[in-house]
C-alpha cells in the first residue's frame, strides 16, 4: 500500500512539475479564478483560509456532473461517503473519522445548507457552490463536525432573469429533468427563484422471485426562495424546500459466510428471492429566514431562523430470501428548530465573529416484526442545545496572523421506551478552542499551523439493560496541522497541501461488555496521522488539470472488551488513501471534453480489521457542445463497469453492492 501510495504523490508531484513548465511557456495562458468563500462565516479568498478547503463553484459542479453529496466525495481528498445499501444512508468519514452506525443522533462531518445544519445528502441543484472543510470545526460550527463540515450554498436570485431546463437520459431507464427560474418581482426589492427536479432509475438487482429489479429509484426535490431587500444595508431571504423519495428494496444482501450463519443457501451474485414487498419512502421538509443587516461598513449581523422535519418508513427483510424470519417495517419522524444570531466585525488589522446558538429537535422511532405481527421498539427522543462562540483574527505584522477561537456548548437529551416505560435523560457541556497562525510569505504564498479540538457528544443506549451503560460521554480530537496554499505564474498555477496528527481519547466505540451485551461506550484511544494534496493548473486557454490525493493512518492505541483486544487495529469505514485527477478542455468554439480518474485504498468493516474492501479505481467521462443557450453532453459514470462490493459489512453477514456502469445524454437550455 505504502508503494502505491508513494506512485501516487509521485504521479501527482509530476502533474505539479509538467503543469510548472507548461504554463511558464504559455504566457498567454489564462489565469485560474479566485474563489471567495464564507468557510470561517465571513467572505475570504479561499487562498488566505487557514484550513484544508475544496470549493467548487457551480460550473465546476456542472463539469463534473455532481449529483449528490455522496458523489462529492470522489473529487475532495480524504473524505469518503458509505452507504449502507439505502438511498440517503451515507455516513461520511473525513480523515479517516466518522461516527459509529450505533451513534443514530450524531456524525463526524456536518452538512449544512445555507448556514443551517442538515442530513439532506440530495438536491444539489441551482447551487453557487458547495465548501468542504477538513480537520475539525468545533469553534464556529459545533457539535459533529468532529472532522470536517460541508457547506452547500444555494444561488441568490438578483435584478436578472434567468432559467434553466435540462433532462437526461440514461441507462436502466434512467430520467431526470429539472427547471429552474429567478429574477426580479420588483426590480432592486423583491426576487425569487424556484428549483424542480424529478429523478427515477430502474434497480439491478434481481428479484428471483418477484421477477423485477427490487432497486428502483425514485425522487423529487423542489426548492423556492424569496428575496428582498428593503434597503442597500438589509437582506432577507426566505427558503423552503421539499425532497421526497420513493425507492423500492435495497443493494445488499448476505454474503456466503452470512448464509451459512442464518442456514440459507448462498445467495446469487446482485441476486435476491425476498417474497416481501421492499420499500424506502422518506420526506425531508426544510424552512429557513436567514437575514443580513449591514450596521456600517465594520459590521454585520446576521440572523438564521430553520425548521427541518423528516419522515421515513422501511420495509425491510433482513434474511433476504423467501422464508419469514426476520422481517421489519420501521417508522421514523422528528424535527429540529434552531437559531444562530452572529454579529461579525472588521476593523483595520482585527476581525471577529461572535454568536448565540440554539435548536430543539425531536425524534420518534417504531420498528414491528412484520413475522410475529410484535412491536420491537417504540421510542421518543427530545433534546436541546446552545451555545456562545467567538473568533478573531489580528495581523501582527503584515506577514503574520494570529487567529483564535472558542465555543462554549451545552446539550441536554431525555429518551423514553414507550414499550417498557423506562426512560432517562442527561445533559453535556463541552468548550472547544482554536488557534491558528498564518504566515505570508509573499501575497501568493501562505503558510498556516492549526491547534484545534473537535468533538462529539454523548447520547444514550435507548436499549441498554444495564444503568451504568445507559449513555456515553463525550468523544475528544484534538487536531494538530500545518497547511500551505499557494499559487504561481499570475495564478495558472495553484498547489495547497497539509498533513496533521490527531489524538482521540473517551472514542466513541461499540463495546462488548459481555459476549452478549454490546453498547457504544467511551473504551478507545486512538491516532491518526496524514496529509492532503491539491493541485490545479491551467495549461493552455480552456485546458485545466486537476488533482487530489489523501492520505490517512487511523489506529487503535487502546480498545479492547469481552471479544478481544483491538489495539494496532485500523479503525473502519476509514480508507487509507483517496485520490483524483482530472483533465477537462473546454474550447471557445463549443467543444468540451472531460474525463476523471478517482481511487480509494483498502477500508476495513469491523474492529477486528477481519473484513475489508480492497482498493479500485473508476474512470467517469463527458463530451459535448456547449452554445450561449444550449448545451449536449455525452457522460459515462464508472464507465470501465468496475466491481467495487463491500463483502463482510456488519460482522461479516452482508455485501453492499458497488453502483454498476451509468452511461447517459444530457441536455440542457439556458435563457
Amino acid at each position: 500500500m505504502k508503494s502505491l501510495c508513494a506512485r501516487i504523490l509521485g504521479g501527482l508531484l509530476m502533474s505539479c512539475c509538467v503543469a510548472t513548465s507548461a504554463v511558464a511557456e504559455e504566457q498567454g495562458t489564462a489565469t485560474l479564478e479566485t474563489m471567495t468563500v464564507t468557510a470561517q462565516k465571513q467572505e475570504e479568498n479561499v487562498q488566505d483560509v487557514p484550513v484544508g478547503v475544496t470549493v467548487f463553484d457551480d460550473q465546476a459542479i456542472e463539469d463534473i456532473k455532481l449529483e449528490s453529496v455522496t458523489e462529492l466525495a470522489d473529487f475532495v481528498p480524504n473524505l469518503m461517503m458509505f452507504e449502507f445499501g439505502r438511498p440517503m444512508s451515507g455516513q461520511p468519514t473525513m480523515r479517516g473519522v466518522s461516527a459509529s452506525t450505533s451513534t443514530e443522533s450524531s456524525t463526524a462531518v456536518g452538512i449544512y445548507v445555507d448556514g443551517v445544519p442538515s442530513g439532506c445528502t440530495a438536491g444539489i441543484f441551482d447551487i453557487e457552490r458547495i465548501e468542504v472543510l477538513r480537520g475539525p470545526q468545533g469553534t464556529l460550527y459545533g457539535k459533529d463536525t468532529e472532522a470536517g463540515a460541508i457547506n452547500i450554498i444555494t444561488r441568490q436570485p438578483d435584478n436578472t432573469f434567468r432559467g434553466k431546463v435540462s433532462t437526461e437520459l440514461g441507462e436502466d431507464n434512467k430520467y431526470k429533468g429539472g427547471v429552474n427560474l429567478s429574477g426580479p418581482l420588483q426590480e432592486d426589492k423583491l426576487f425569487f427563484s424556484i428549483v424542480g427536479e424529478y429523478e427515477q432509475k430502474d434497480g439491478f438487482i434481481e428479484g428471483t422471485y418477484t421477477g423485477d429489479t427490487l432497486d428502483d429509484r425514485e425522487q423529487w426535490f423542489g426548492r423556492g426562495k424569496l428575496r428582498w431587500t428593503p434597503m442597500e444595508s438589509l437582506d432577507i431571504s426566505l427558503i423552503v424546500s421539499r425532497l421526497s423519495r420513493d425507492d423500492d428494496g435495497t443493494r445488499m444482501s448476505l454474503t456466503p459466510y452470512g448464509a451459512v450463519v442464518s442456514g440459507l443457501a448462498a445467495p446469487e451474485d446482485r441476486k435476491m428471492s425476498s417474497n416481501v414487498d421492499l420499500y424506502s419512502k422518506s420526506d425531508h421538509d426544510f424552512q429557513a429566514l436567514k437575514a443580513v443587516y449591514e450596521i456600517n461598513e465594520s459590521y454585520t449581523l446576521t440572523s438564521i431562523t430553520a425548521r427541518r422535519a423528516f419522515s421515513s418508513t422501511d420495509s425491510n427483510d433482513w434474511d433476504f430470501s423467501r422464508i419469514e424470519w426476520f422481517e421489519t417495517i420501521s417508522d421514523s419522524e422528528g424535527y429540529t428548530i434552531s437559531q444562530e444570531l452572529r454579529l461579525n466585525a472588521g476593523i483595520g488589522k482585527l476581525k471577529w465573529i461572535v454568536g448565540l446558538y440554539a435548536d430543539d429537535d425531536h425524534s420518534e422511532r417504531t420498528i414491528t416484526n412484520t413475522v410475529s405481527g410484535t412491536l420491537r421498539m417504540d421510542r421518543e427522543v427530545n433534546g436541546n442545545s446552545h451555545a456562545v462562540f467567538g473568533q478573531a483574527s489580528y495581523f501582527l505584522t503584515e506577514q503574520i496572523n494570529l487567529i483564535g477561537g472558542l465555543r462554549y456548548e451545552k446539550q441536554e437529551r431525555e429518551y423514553e421506551d414507550i414499550l417498557s416505560g423506562a426512560g432517562d435523560d442527561g445533559s453535556w457541556e463541552h468548550i472547544s478552542p482554536k488557534i491558528a497562525l498564518e504566515y505570508h510569505l509573499t501575497p501568493d504564498i501562505m503558510s498556516y499551523a492549526s491547534i484545534t479540538e473537535g468533538y462529539r457528544p454523548g447520547a444514550f443506549n435507548q436499549l441498554a439493560a444495564d444503568e451504568q451503560y445507559a449513555s456515553y460521554d463525550e468523544e475528544i480530537l484534538w487536531s494538530y496541522e500545518l497547511g500551505i496554499k499557494s499559487a504561481f505564474f499570475n495564478r495558472r498555477l495553484i498547489v495547497n497541501g497539509a498533513v496533521y496528527y490527531m489524538n482521540i481519547t473517551d472514542m466513541q466505540v461499540e463495546n462488548a461488555v459481555d459476549p452478549d451485551n454490546t453498547y457504544v461506550t467511551n473504551a478507545a484511544e486512538a491516532t491518526g496521522i496524514g496529509g492532503e494534496l491539491e493541485i490545479s493548473a491551467r495549461l493552455a486557454d480552456g485546458l485545466t488539470l486537476s488533482a487530489g490525493f489523501g492520505y490517512s493512518d487511523i489506529t487503535f492505541d487502546k480498545y479492547k472488551d469481552a471479544l478481544g483486544n483491538y489495539e494496532g487495529n485500523h479503525n473502519p469505514y476509514a480508507p487509507d488513501y483517496t485520490y483524483n485527477i482530472g483533465a477537462q478542455y473546454r474550447h471557445a468554439g463549443g467543444m468540451y471534453a472531460r474525463v476523471d480518474l478517482i481511487g480509494y485504498g483498502k477500508m476495513y468493516f469491523d474492529r477486528d480489521n477481519k473484513y475489508s474492501r480492497d482498493p479500485y479505481e473508476l474512470v467517469n467521462a463527458k463530451i459535448g457542445y456547449e452554445a450561449e443557450h444550449y448545451d449536449v453532453y455525452l457522460y459515462g459514470k464508472n464507465i470501465f463497469d468496475t466491481e467495487y462490493d463491500s463483502e463482510g459489512y456488519y460482522g461479516g453477514y452482508y455485501t453492499v453492492y458497488s453502483d454498476p456502469r451509468e452511461v447517459g445524454i444530457q441536455l440542457t437550455y439556458r435563457f
